[in-house]
């Protein structure tokens, strides 16, 4: 009788990640035979294909795709399972992805509170933009990220722990700033800088500016805060970024802040986790610690 194991898995894994039986028997030191065997047992024992085959090339079916979101988690649970028993009381690793903005204001602190309050956790974190986060806690190569963005994939939760919202910003001693009142018609004369698609702070600006049928000439884009502040603080343009990234220029006066009537950028913050994740203590305490950071 056929029973399936975590061996299958990890060769079932490790043919998606390299769509080829020959890289995935070089990389598992393996006979390629063993495994096309691997595969074809699950699939004769499920009654379903989990590749198509076309000429050298593999392509992952439908039924793939749903074995493989639940074949990622077993594993990394059993990898998870392995270190918490050899390493009792001594290290726990939890993988952390943030959304630059995320990583430009909250992560570092958030990291400071963790080795304050959970001195034997290991945290690895990363920073990208939400599409690439989204990605990543799919493909369980993070066990929590902290977005700015929406997420669209149905498998993944999304909690809200922060409130947070866009502001206008400019140098003090741009023309602009002179006025009394600015206008649409002031702004679509300026050059805009701003965030890169696939970013939770592009996405919000597009979709505002869109609503309000404000046409924006954008002359750069940039994966980070800093850069766009830089060509705002030149007076090159102004640029629409989130109001803690920029708290302390704006405190200072070397940015000014303006608002514009019946438009604004509200958004919240989330700790987004896939709906199979086992949540462990140790990611709970992680979530709970985010929510208090709003306090």
């Amino acid at each position: 009788m056929f029973a399936l194991t975590l061996r299958h898995l990890q060769i079932f894994i490790c043919v998606c990640d390299e769509l080829s039986m020959t890289k995935t028997a070089e990389k598992l030191h393996m006979t390629q035979p063993s495994v096309s065997q691997a595969i074809h047992e699950i699939e004769d024992h499920y009654k379903v294909r989990l590749f198509e085959r076309l000429g050298r090339n593999l392509f992952i079916t439908d039924a793939g795709n749903n074995l493989l979101t639940y074949a990622r988690h077993f594993v990394n649970l059993s990898t998870e399972i392995e270190n918490a028993m050899q390493k009792f009381g001594k290290q726990y690793m939890i993988r952390i992805g943030a959304s630059v903005t995320i990583g430009e204001c909250v992560l570092i602190d958030l990291i400071k509170k963790l080795h304050i309050e959970y001195p034997e956790y290991q945290i690895k974190s990363e920073i990208h933009n939400t599409r690439v986060l989204e990605k990543m806690v799919l493909s369980d190569k993070l066990d929590i990220a902290l977005v700015e963005g929406k997420i669209k994939s149905e498998y993944l939760i999304a909690d809200a722990f922060l409130d947070d919202e866009l502001v206008f910003i400019a140098s003090p001693d741009l023309e602009l700033m002179k006025k009394d009142k600015i206008e649409i018609a002031d702004i679509e004369k300026m050059n805009f800088f701003v965030r890169e698609e696939g970013s939770g702070t592009r996405n919000l600006f597009d979709q505002v500016m869109e609503s309000k049928e404000i046409k924006c000439n954008i002359v750069g884009v940039y994966n980070n805060a800093d850069t766009i502040k830089k060509a705002v603080l030149a007076g090159l343009g102004i640029s629409v970024i989130s109001r803690c990234a920029v708290r302390n220029e704006i405190k200072s006066g070397e940015l000014s802040e303006f608002k514009m009537k019946n438009i604004n950028f509200k958004r919240k913050f989330h700790i987004v986790y896939h709906k199979n994740k086992y949540l462990s203590q140790g990611i709970k305490n992680i979530m709970e610690i985010c929510k208090k950071m709003s306090e």
